[in-house]
């Protein structure tokens, strides 16, 4: 555990490198990053991933991606957020916290056959200062990696997160559970059109032989569960609060020095 301390605390490995010295490119486990979101009226943004991408496609997810070498975490997952959403945050106006590790594997199942992906994924949570209506008007979603996007709040993010695999789905979801949930779907012509989800898409877990299906990716139901029990264990920072929120160039190891208590954790499990 203590290369993964190092990992959170720094993005680097517990060994240097030597300057210029290459990655080996059959290591099979890659590191990536990904991004939970939220507004200051507490929504988290995930985007559906095209049908077109070789993995995980059609599936609900944070924005993220692979860390290239050498790229702090935080830079890595703020990259990826640009990329795939066209959001910019501004310096000085976000907070982030790692909230997990989680083990990617896809195919996600056995059933679908031998892995060909394997990933190593930190969750990093982003507090952003703005509204998800102020984030909602800069938003200009890659049609390459993104198909749709939505904002989810914790009624409904704790719904998801119950229906993680591997754990029991409550056989009574919330009576004042939404029937569905407003998404933002992309259009052929480069516009964008409302899309009325069902809840119940979101509800649906990954299926015993290979489907694309639209669903919320395994991973990400944990992240939400993560996220879910930060809510329930920080007092909201007021703007300007000292090192936790992100000061534009300074190093990472300044915000989380003293991070506010969460409950992080570690998962393996499949896509």
């Amino acid at each position: 555990m203590a290369a993964v301390r190092v990992l959170l605390l720094s993005g680097r490995p517990e060994s240097p490198r030597a300057p210029g010295a290459e990655l080996p490119t059959n290591r099979g486990v890659d590191l990536a990053v990904a991004v939970v979101l939220q507004s200051s009226d507490q929504t988290v943004l995930l985007t559906r991933r095209t049908r077109t991408l070789n993995v995980s496609p059609n599936l609900w997810v944070p924005p993220g991606g692979h860390v290239e070498p050498d790229e702090e975490l935080l830079d890595a997952g703020l990259r990826e957020l640009w990329e795939e959403s066209g959001l910019q945050l501004p310096q000085g106006q976000f907070f982030w916290v790692p909230l997990g590790l989680w083990e990617s594997a896809y195919p996600p199942r056995l059933s679908w056959g031998l892995p060909t992906y394997h990933h190593i994924i930190l969750y990093l949570l982003v507090i952003s200062q703005e509204s998800q209506q102020q984030l909602q008007a800069r938003i200009q979603p890659n049609p390459r990696e993104v198909s749709a996007l939505m904002w989810l709040g914790p009624d409904v993010a704790a719904a998801v997160a119950a229906t993680e695999d591997g754990t029991e789905t409550p056989r009574h979801l919330p009576q004042d559970l939404p029937p569905s949930v407003l998404a933002v779907e992309l259009e052929e012509n480069g516009g964008t059109r409302p899309l009325v989800l069902p809840t119940s898409t979101l509800l649906r877990t990954t299926p015993a032989t290979a489907d694309s299906q639209e669903r919320v990716s395994t991973g990400t139901k944990f992240a939400l569960r993560l996220w879910l029990q930060h809510l329930g264990s920080v007092t909201p920072l007021p703007c300007g609060s000292g090192a936790h929120w992100d000061p534009g160039p300074a190093r990472e190891e300044q915000n989380v020095d003293h991070p506010p208590t969460t409950n992080q954790g570690s998962g393996k499990q499949s896509a």
